[in-house]
C-alpha cells in the first residue's frame, strides 16, 4: 500500500546479474523490488541474456523492472544498492562482474545530475540488455532507431517468465 502523502512516480529500474546463480538473483531481484517502502511493481520484463557490454566477465540476465513509487529517486536509489549489497555486491573495479546490478533507468520526467545519479541514466538508449527488456514493460519511450543504434548487440530472450 502506497502512502497518500506524495504522489506515486513511474520509475524503471534495469536488474542485471552475471555471477553465482544470475537467473534465480534477477527473479529474486524482483521479488526484493516489491518489498520495498511505498513502492509497488507494476511491470516486469521478460529475462534475457546478453555478453558483458563494455564489461569483461560471463553473460548477463538482465531485465527491467517498473515501479509505482513514493521514495524519492536519491531514497530509491539508497534502497536498490542496499539490495545490491545484500545479494554481496562488490564494486571492485568499473564494470567489474557482478552478482546484481540496479540501476535507475528513468524517474518519471526527472532530468538530474550529481555525483551520485544521473536521470534519465545517461546511456539507457545505447544498451540492447535494456532496450529489449524497457521495450516490455513500456514501448512510449522507444523507437526504431533506438534499436537500430543497438542492432549489433547480441540479445537472447530466455524462456521463462
Amino acid at each position: 500500500m502506497l502512502p497518500i502523502w506524495r504522489d506515486p512516480v513511474t520509475a524503471y529500474v534495469a536488474i542485471g546479474a552475471n555471477l553465482g546463480d544470475a537467473l534465480q538473483t534477477v527473479l529474486q531481484a524482483f521479488d526484493a523490488l516489491a518489498l520495498l517502502p511505498d513502492s509497488l511493481v507494476t511491470a516486469r520484463s521478460r529475462l534475457y541474456r546478453t555478453a558483458p557490454h563494455e564489461a569483461r566477465g560471463p553473460d548477463f540476465v538482465n531485465a527491467v523492472a517498473r515501479l509505482e513509487t513514493r521514495l524519492s529517486a536519491p531514497d530509491l536509489l539508497d534502497a536498490l544498492q542496499s539490495l545490491e549489497n545484500q545479494a554481496g555486491r562488490q564494486r571492485s573495479y568499473l564494470n567489474a562482474p557482478r552478482t546484481l546490478d540496479l540501476d535507475i533507468l528513468m524517474y518519471g520526467d526527472a532530468h538530474m545530475s550529481s555525483p551520485r545519479l544521473t536521470l534519465p541514466h545517461p546511456r539507457w538508449r545505447e544498451r540492447a540488455f535494456v532496450l529489449y527488456p524497457l521495450a516490455d514493460v513500456s514501448s512510449d519511450c522507444l523507437g526504431a532507431e533506438d534499436f537500430a543504434r543497438v542492432s549489433e548487440q547480441a540479445i537472447e530472450r530466455l524462456p521463462i517468465l
